[in-house]
């Protein structure tokens, strides 16, 4: 017997599901409270040194953050060929967005010290700004796409046509998930500064936090509730075969009914929204009371939930189509060959936690608060 059919097929797919959830969770707990701190910038720091140091809580590892980004898009790649063809040609100028926004964020943080300009600096720190808004937002408006269904279909020779358009994205919808998005960051970014700074900035992070962390809350609520009785949901007709090749028009789709018939059920999925709700809920405590760690704990708690709840709400819907529901991309009918699937495992559990580990002794090495002796002593500061 071959080594790889020792795990059968179907376990792989939903092993490489819950993997994919795990990077773009990953990414989010670590690129993402850089993402807030980009957006809190304008706003937590007033003068040039306040800004030096936040952008120094930073500036050491939102590089290696970003690892959980570059290795989400090559899980997509690898792992769900088709969803990686429909969803990176159908949302391009989105994708290009985002990586031009990214691109400003080590632009700002290498070129904004070049000068002793005080408008050349508020330049390059509104560029920050957009690098860590305008991702944080798309990211959002894109999965609020995804849960309403994406117009795109499926020809004979599977070749993927998309029919839809970049403003057709900026849908009311899709912008609240947008702002959950936004609001979830804003909150781990200052979350992250009330951990790592100390004096005006990290009393103005609070502040923000605790709001952010009611925006959270509130505009998770509505898009909970549009969800669950103004988007339709999508469902297989008939009995799928869960180990069968990747071809999704194999498969009969219908689009109807309510995405919460997955808690009805899986029940026990409730779990993800109630830890969004509790972790916001914690937070917003944890900015009120002071509790640096705790808070940003439960921002993590918050981030966890809300995303997970996407992709449990959704299983085993992966993207769905809007215009031909039989063209949905599920995980049973899109991932790559058993083979592929299994020789990604063997190399994501040799390096996956060798990925954390040094993650970890990174974040070890570098832990405490940056103060403004810390930049004023340009040998202690980054940027």
């Amino acid at each position: 017997m071959i080594l790889h059919e020792f795990v059968d097929f179907e376990i792989l797919r939903v092993i490489w599901w819950g993997l994919l959830g795990v990077l773009l969770i990953g990414f989010a707990l670590t690129d993402g409270f850089d993402l807030g701190v980009g957006t809190l910038l304008p706003f937590v720091a007033r003068t040039d040194i306040e800004r030096r140091v936040a952008i120094n809580t930073v500036g050491p590892v939102w590089e290696g953050n970003q690892v959980w980004f570059i290795l989400g898009g090559g899980a997509i790649f690898a792992a769900w060929p088709p969803l990686y063809a429909v969803s990176f040609s159908g949302f391009y100028i989105a994708m290009f967005l985002i990586l031009a926004a990214l691109i400003l964020r080590p632009v700002g943080f290498k070129y904004r010290s070049k000068r002793e300009d005080e408008r050349w600096r508020a330049a390059w720190d509104w560029a920050l700004f957009v690098g860590g808004f305008v991702p944080a937002l798309v990211f959002g408006v894109a999965v609020g796409n995804v849960l309403q269904g994406v117009p795109f279909r499926l020809t004979e020779d599977l070749m993927s046509i998309y029919e839809g358009s970049f403003f057709g994205l900026l849908n009311p919808y899709a912008l609240l998930a947008g702002l959950v998005s936004v609001s979830m960051l804003v909150m781990h970014g200052a979350a992250w500064l009330q951990l790592k700074t100390e004096g005006m900035v990290a009393d103005r992070a609070r502040t923000f936090g605790a709001w952010a962390a009611i925006a959270t809350i509130v505009t998770y609520a509505l898009a909970g509730l549009w969800l669950a009785g103004g988007i339709d949901a999508y469902s297989f007709v008939g009995p799928v075969a869960t180990d069968g090749p990747s071809n999704p028009l194999m498969n009969a789709v219908v689009k109807g009914g309510s995405w919460m018939a997955a808690y009805e059920a899986r029940p026990w999925i409730v779990i993800a929204p109630a830890l969004g709700f509790l972790g916001a809920a914690l937070a917003f405590l944890g900015f009120r009371t002071d509790k640096e760690g705790w808070t940003m704990l439960a921002s993590k708690l918050s981030i966890l939930g809300i995303i997970a709840s996407v992709g449990l709400t959704m299983f085993p819907f992966i993207l769905p189509s809007s215009i031909d529901p039989n063209s949905s991309l599920t995980v049973w009918d899109s991932s790559s060959s058993h083979l592929t699937l299994f020789v990604m495992l063997v190399s994501a559990v040799i390096f996956v936690p060798l990925i954390l580990a040094y993650t970890a002794w990174v974040y070890k090495v570098l832990w405490g608060k940056v103060t403004a002796s810390d930049v004023v002593d340009k040998s202690d500061s980054v940027y």
